[in-house]
């Protein structure tokens, strides 16, 4: 397999470091949106994680004329109908924090006792050369929201991720640990896999 150079496309730099480290079973070179100097948005019209990430990852393919990766991820919380979803990055306006996101979630939660604050995380991948999408991997992470923030390790809504099996949040657990069960660390084992297997970047 020969070294190839990939983009990364997110201007989420915890994304970005993530999934760098966990495709780094590849033997190819990783580079970011910043890296190239493109600043361009692309308008996330989808209705479903796969949607935008096909929407991102062929635009910048396009922009970039290279084999592109790109992740569309989120929060679905089943007592608010799967809410923040699609929209957890914008949930408390365009211009938010994390801890804006995070208080907003708690507060539309603090009526529900712990057994009805069931949620997933979940992460679609998608690699795209300029032509067309090359395969898609989807990861799920069960768990919990909590009451208070704990942890301070990870972004997002990490804090308040609780994981009943370890009894920790996503906040709190190691690095090693969450790459390998977390959403995101899933769906990058499933596409390292695919390209590995499939031997398609030859």
């Amino acid at each position: 397999m020969k070294k190839l150079k990939i983009l990364i496309a997110t201007t989420n730099q915890g994304k970005a470091r993530d999934l760098s480290k966990l495709m780094k079973v590849l033997p190819h070179t990783f580079v970011s949106l910043s890296d190239l100097g493109i600043n361009e948005d692309v308008e996330e019209t989808g209705s479903t994680f796969e949607e935008n990430a096909v929407i991102k990852s062929n635009f910048y393919a396009k922009a970039s004329g290279l084999l592109t990766i790109a992740d569309d991820s989120g929060l679905e919380v089943d007592a608010l109908g799967g809410k923040p979803g699609i929209h957890s990055k914008r949930f408390a306006g365009e211009d938010a924090t994390d801890a804006d996101r995070l208080n907003l979630l708690l507060s539309l939660l603090s009526e529900y006792p712990l057994n009805q604050r069931n949620a997933r995380y979940r992460c679609c991948l998608v690699l795209s050369d300029p032509s067309k999408v090359i395969g898609i991997s989807e990861g799920i992470c069960e768990g919990i929201i909590t009451s208070t923030p704990q942890g301070y390790n990870g972004f997002g809504y990490d804090p308040i991720f609780l994981i009943p099996e370890l009894e920790k949040t996503m906040a709190e657990i190691s690095e090693k640990v969450k790459n390998k069960i977390s959403h995101r660390g899933q769906a990058a084992k499933k596409l390292s896999d695919f390209i590995l297997k499939e031997a398609i970047l030859n």
